[in-house]
């Protein structure tokens, strides 16, 4: 890799620090080509991406980025996993640890705060994006259907007492 190639991966590493809501570091040693593309796979699905990079490179990028504080995780074989979404990847690191025990989670950074392995963990537990808007949307569509509901059921009243009164001039 000459020296344009090391900037443009610099670069392109940079921009990933920057523009994710969540970075997870973990070391991939031992795990085959396949598990690697099952990882791959999971993380797209999820709106995430995984890269593996040079640690040396990715330091560099690191310099002045808000998640600056992963840079002690950057030894040996690590892949980097990240996403817009805060919680996105962080999940998708999670399950796939849980069935993999050769992949070992080191900790990540979520903006400027920085994840150790238990906060990983807890990232992942909490709700997605789009699991929160729904919650939101439900709680607002709730009072609506409740007000639609009671504004029609006086009508419905009215027209069962009014099937009832006909039934018995018949």
């Amino acid at each position: 890799m000459d020296r344009a190639q090391k900037e443009k991966v610099v670069d392109e590493l940079g921009q990933i620090f920057e523009s994710s809501g969540v970075v997870v570091v973990a070391h991939y040693e031992g795990l085959t080509v396949a598990e690697m593309q099952d990882l791959r796979g999971r993380a797209r699905a999820a709106g995430s991406s995984v890269r593996v990079a040079k640690n040396r490179l990715a330091k560099i990028a690191l310099d002045g980025k808000p998640c600056a504080s992963i840079a002690n995780f950057l030894t040996g074989m690590t892949v980097l996993t990240y996403s817009e979404d805060p919680v996105a990847a962080a999940k998708v690191v999670e399950d796939f640890a849980k069935e993999n025990k050769k992949f070992e989670i080191l900790g990540g950074a979520m903006g400027e705060t920085a994840l150790d392995r238990a906060g990983v963990e807890a990232v992942s537990k909490m709700p997605s994006r789009e699991e929160l808007i729904a919650s939101i949307v439900g709680c607002i569509g709730a009072p609506a259907s409740n007000i639609a509901g009671a504004i029609g059921a006086p009508a419905s009243n009215i027209a069962s007492i009014l099937s009832t009164i006909e039934e018995k001039a018949a």
